[in-house]
């Protein structure tokens, strides 16, 4: 119950990419009865680890960041224009119920206009140009507005929680709070046992913008294993049309990668991993780098041996992504499991 109340904190803590603050505070401080250290390095990354004087060291990384909007106008009567912070659906804007993180929370909606007023074009036009949207916090002036709000604020969709049958979970920003909640898992499953190796768990920021807390951590870090946790596209429902991509459900266990982009040792060591602790898991094999944190991590400093795990997501960067509690169960038996199983004798070099 503890763990899932933590989630549930994560989820509805803002943390728009470049303004992780919130949240981060909210893993240190859960994470230091657990972890020996917890440090947060100047990029804004925080750092937990067990064993931090082991010589081999294992990298878990969950982005704690999340799409988002910031403040670049304020019309003259008090109506919000913005920018994208992240991979934006404009689509789904229209009608969102969102919160300004200023000087305080402010509530606001996504304006739209009237079907009734809109032409065949823009009825018929799905894709929207984000300058176009606006936001509506209730003010009736620019100054009224400025009183809440400031150029340069962050907006995210309004965050809650809601819980669907058969054990699923929609909230925005599970992209990748969920990733971020496996890592935290892991080392406080791990804190508990006897490990052979330097586990360190990070919560990465700025992801959404290029990978970019991924790539200044594990360059402090030097690990010689790192795994991305983070969300992956589900294919179990209506908007998934192409019949011939890997399949990917929800509940049918994380997503362990192969490909370029995976070291094939730590691909059969998690897989073994997954048998021994009768975990389901899904094949998502890669033909180019992957569009996570382990593109970043395999490639620091003089190589890292990668992989990533996937946590099947529907809807991803809308505000009603699902997940299922069942695969975030699964991912951590898996890590866990997989750390735990390294031996002074396991080479992690593709001979």
């Amino acid at each position: 119950m503890e763990s899932k109340d933590f989630l549930h904190k994560l989820l509805e803590t803002p943390s728009p990419t470049g303004a992780e603050q919130k949240v981060q505070r909210l893993v240190r401080d859960r994470m230091k009865k657990y972890a020996h250290s917890v440090d947060t390095d100047l990029h804004g990354n925080v750092i937990a680890a067990l064993n931090p004087k082991a010589e081999r060291k294992v990298m878990l990384a969950g982005h704690c960041d999340q799409i988002a909007l910031m403040v670049r106008h304020i019309s003259s009567d008090g109506f919000l224009y913005v920018s994208a912070l992240g991979g934006i659906d404009v689509g789904v804007l229209h009608g969102a119920r969102v919160a300004v993180h200023g000087k305080k929370t402010v509530i606001g909606v996504v304006g739209r206009k009237p079907i009734h007023a809109q032409s065949a074009e823009e009825r018929d036009k799905t894709k929207n140009d984000i300058d176009k949207i606006w936001i509506d916090i209730g003010a009736r002036s620019k100054k009224e507005a400025e009183k809440l709000v400031t150029l340069g604020d962050t907006i995210t969709f309004q965050l809650s929680v809601l819980e669907l049958g058969n054990n699923l979970i929609c909230c925005p920003g599970l992209d990748d709070k969920v990733g971020l909640f496996v890592a935290m898992e892991t080392l406080r499953v791990c804190s508990s046992k006897k490990l052979n190796v330097g586990l360190y768990a990070v919560s990465t920021v700025q992801e959404e913008v290029g990978l970019r807390g991924a790539i200044t951590s594990s360059y402090s870090i030097h690990p010689e294993v790192g795994i991305a946790i983070d969300v992956t596209h589900a294919t179990d429902n209506p908007g998934s049309e192409n019949a011939k991509a890997t399949p990917c459900v929800l509940g049918g266990g994380p997503t362990i990668t192969s490909g370029p982009n995976t070291n094939p040792v730590v691909e059969k060591m998690l897989k073994e991993s997954a048998k021994k602790t009768r975990s389901p898991f899904q094949p998502a094999p890669s033909t180019r780098p992957l569009g996570n944190d382990a593109n970043s991590i395999q490639i620091a400093r003089g190589g890292v041996a990668a992989a990533a795990i996937g946590i099947p997501n529907r809807y991803m960067h809308t505000q009603i992504e699902v997940c299922s509690y069942k695969d975030l169960e699964s991912a951590i038996k898996i890590l866990a499991n997989f750390v735990m199983s390294i031996t002074s004798k396991t080479d992690f070099r593709p001979l």
